[in-house]
């Protein structure tokens, strides 16, 4: 599956996928292939192993197969969290989309916010879409300060939100994230897919 994804094979990677599906339930299926092929690819790009292409596009090519894989009616994951994403204040999307389709890839259920989401606005919707985890992507660094700003707008309105942030101004400093009052940070979509599964044990 490694070696189908990093070469953009997509016809392999569906084999790979198909072939496992005949033996495995859908979740043995993502959590024995899928996430640790994705894991592998994400730490490489840290190492600077592959490119940011090969990342994006094998968490795409993930994305697209296992629809077809696993049918519409059958849930990777019974107990799903509800898991949103959004860019505060900021316009990029290209790690957002990243991590999205990691997660998607991964069997998770993603709601997308999308980017320039205000303060006021990702609190309301997090707080009527009853969200479990909110994941914050920023790029510069007041907007990063606004997640302080976030964590009290839904404390005022008695949400349980975990927030998870990721962005340059947190890999440049490491405290940041708990100076906003964010629960965890991640640097890499591996981070991502780690940070979701602790949840996913904290919550039963």
């Amino acid at each position: 599956m490694l070696q189908a994804l990093l070469s953009v094979d997509k016809l392999r990677a569906k084999e790979v996928l198909r072939a496992a599906r005949e033996q495995y339930q859908p979740i043995e299926v993502v959590e024995g292939v899928i996430v640790p092929s994705l894991e592998r690819i994400g730490n490489d790009w840290v190492t600077g192993e592959v490119s940011l292409s090969q990342v994006y596009m094998s968490g795409k090519i993930c994305n697209e197969i296992l629809g077809d894989i696993i049918p519409d009616n059958c849930r990777v994951r019974e107990r799903q969290l509800n898991i949103a994403i959004a860019v505060l204040e900021d316009f990029h999307t290209l790690g957002k989309q990243i991590v999205k389709g990691f997660l998607q890839a991964s069997g998770f259920e993603v709601v997308d916010y999308g980017m320039g989401v205000s303060v006021d606005d990702l609190v309301g919707r997090t707080v009527r879409d009853k969200v479990d985890v909110l994941l914050i992507s920023v790029l510069m660094l007041p907007s990063a300060l606004r997640v302080r700003e976030v964590r009290r707008g839904l404390r005022q309105r008695q949400s349980g939100a975990i927030i998870v942030v990721g962005g340059a101004p947190f890999n440049f400093d490491e405290e940041l994230y708990k100076e906003v009052e964010a629960d965890y940070m991640g640097r890499t979509v591996s981070d991502a897919i780690s940070i979701i599964h602790t949840i996913e044990k904290l919550r039963g």
